[in-house]
């Protein structure tokens, strides 16, 4: 068909068919995985997202061979955390909230999730009083959780009666670690408790728990950055990583290792110990002491 006014052919609407040149959009892959159920819930990886190469992004040279994907980017982060806090403003907006940090991966997530809450106090209408409190829960050794949690800090939480509590956590695994903690507050009598995850995993461990807020539902797999560690490490990236299973075997072994050194100087300081007590109980008894 021709246009007569152009002279050149019209063009009907059709199929668009892109190329492997021209992939679609990591938004537009995103989308078409997620269920119609949880769509407006969350961002949901699939099993086999691969993230991103390295040479796209500034990596620390400490780190640099011991990562091997940008899994996801700290923009897209960002732009999730910004979105989540407008819903928290939405649910939770009428009353007192007591905004409680998971440490220690959750700081960075907690951090700047209230930066985006108090951006919506400063610039709407609607105005709430916040205060802040801290807890942290001990549930992992190298990347698996041990199912044993340890409660440290949160002594003094009589504060949450009556108030709106959003609990923020940087990832829900097994859920184990939130129930535990959400049956705690409740002897506090708060008016409303809701969790805030930046990352939940599908995992065939979990108890079926799930927060009232989440960033990304991601895989069964273990990743770092963006406050999230492997035995202390990678804290300070920003976004999530994956790390090469070299790194995985040379940080364990490293933590064995200083575990290890410091068995070995507790035992080397309990035989001194013994033997000056062993030398003291020689010489008392030679003097009739």
């Amino acid at each position: 068909m021709v246009d007569g006014r152009l002279g050149r052919p019209r063009l009907r609407p059709g199929p668009c068919v892109r190329s492997e040149a021209f992939p679609e959009p990591l938004g537009v892959q995103l989308q078409r995985s997620i269920p119609p159920a949880m769509a407006s819930n969350c961002i949901v990886l699939n099993d086999d997202e691969q993230g991103y190469d390295l040479n796209l992004f500034c990596i620390p040279k400490h780190y640099a061979a011991d990562l091997e994907r940008v899994y996801i980017p700290h923009g897209l982060i960002m732009d999730r955390t910004e979105r989540l806090a407008r819903d928290i403003m939405r649910d939770m907006g009428g009353h007192h909230i007591v905004a409680l940090c998971v440490l220690k991966g959750g700081y960075k997530f907690f951090a700047d999730l209230l930066d985006y809450i108090k951006a919506l106090n400063r610039n709407s209408d609607k105005s709430i009083p916040m205060t802040v409190d801290f807890i942290r829960l001990k549930s992992y050794c190298n990347d698996q959780s041990t199912g044993d949690i340890k409660v440290i800090g949160g002594d003094d939480l009589s504060t949450l009666t009556g108030k709106n509590v959003l609990i923020v956590e940087d990832i829900i695994d097994t859920g184990k670690t939130m129930k535990t903690l959400l049956a705690m507050l409740q002897g506090y009598n708060p008016k409303m408790v809701k969790v805030a995850s930046l990352l939940v995993k599908r995992t065939p461990r979990s108890v079926g728990y799930r927060p009232d807020f989440v960033g990304f539902e991601v895989p069964d797999k273990f990743v770092v950055g963006y406050a999230l560690d492997y035995n202390e490490y990678f804290r300070d990236l920003n976004g999530q990583w994956r790390m090469t299973p070299k790194a995985f075997r040379d940080l364990a072994e490293r933590k064995y290792m200083f575990t290890q050194h410091k068995k070995r100087k507790r035992f080397a300081f309990c035989r001194i110990h013994f033997a000056f007590l062993c030398h003291l109980y020689y010489v008392t008894s030679s003097f009739g002491i």
